[in-house]
């Protein structure tokens, strides 16, 4: 990890002297955020000076990595949406090794570590290890990329609910209530859900979703190089095609950014930077 080409002002925590957030022998289940270091929870920024290994996910930023202590034994477990990932039978495995060798352990995903983190299975491989184990929320992709495009995931009046799906499972999505989904008003945020962007437009669509349903699509949320994808639901797959994501992406079905006039034609396309 770069830390030495990064320009932080940021000043360090003074650990010693607070109360401590790591335990030897304890892991401890963290959220980096979106990435951007200032949407870091203090919490988990004493977490990362403390802790004597870090097991890191790929989408966890450079800049929150630098903030790790010089120490820290840093390795990189991180799976990617349809490609080479590490076996998740391997990343609890060295869960419980390090932990079992006394040291200050620490999970470190992206977001929050409770929403699509695999965190059900590294708890119960700690448990069955007999290794204790801590959970420190982050503040999750949903949160950061509703807040760039001015919107609320709840209004009252419109919809009093909100989903969260994961579009990386993709048979898991045929068992989602489509029919609910497709009613207007009703608001859902796709994660990873680039891939299955025309698989979700066809099972809206069949369950009777209007066309011009406004859908948003915002990539590397609170990241200097966010962008923000302003389309429809009929246009969906085409457009996300045409805007060439190449970074996590997060989709909002049923919500426009605050500040759009009209969304542009498939050959108008207007990707915004934020």
């Amino acid at each position: 990890m770069p830390r030495d080409t990064l320009d932080l002002h940021l000043p360090s925590l003074p650990v010693a002297g607070a109360m401590a957030v790591m335990c030897p022998g304890v892991v401890a289940f963290a959220g980096s955020g979106p990435g951007d270091v200032d949407l870091l929870t203090l919490k988990v920024l004493k977490a990362l000076q403390e802790a004597d290994v870090i097991l890191y996910d790929r989408l966890v930023s450079d800049e929150i990595m630098a903030l790790a202590h010089v120490d820290a034994i840093l390795e990189d477990v991180g799976k990617e949406g349809f490609g080479p990932s590490m076996a998740q039978d391997e990343i609890c495995a060295r869960l419980v090794y390090h932990a079992k060798r006394g040291l200050k352990v620490l999970r470190l995903k992206s977001g929050d570590p409770t929403i699509f983190g695999r965190l059900d299975e590294e708890l119960s491989a700690c448990e069955a290890a007999d290794v204790d184990t801590q959970i420190l929320p982050g503040i999750t992709a949903a949160s950061a990329a509703v807040a760039a495009i001015g919107q609320s995931l709840t209004q009252r009046g419109r919809n009093s609910s909100v989903r969260f799906l994961t579009g990386h499972d993709m048979k898991g999505f045929a068992d989602h209530d489509w029919a609910q989904l497709a009613r207007p008003g009703e608001v859902a945020a796709v994660y990873m859900g680039k891939k299955s962007a025309r698989f979700v437009q066809g099972r809206l669509l069949m369950h009777g979703a209007d066309r011009m349903t406004p859908v948003t699509v915002v990539e590397n949320a609170s990241r200097a190089d966010q962008r923000v994808l302003a389309t429809t639901l009929d246009q969906l797959p085409a457009d996300l095609a045409a805007a060439n994501f190449s970074g996590p992406a997060l989709t909002f079905l049923g919500l426009a950014p605050r500040n759009a006039i009209a969304v542009a034609a498939p050959s108008e396309i207007q990707v915004e930077l934020a």
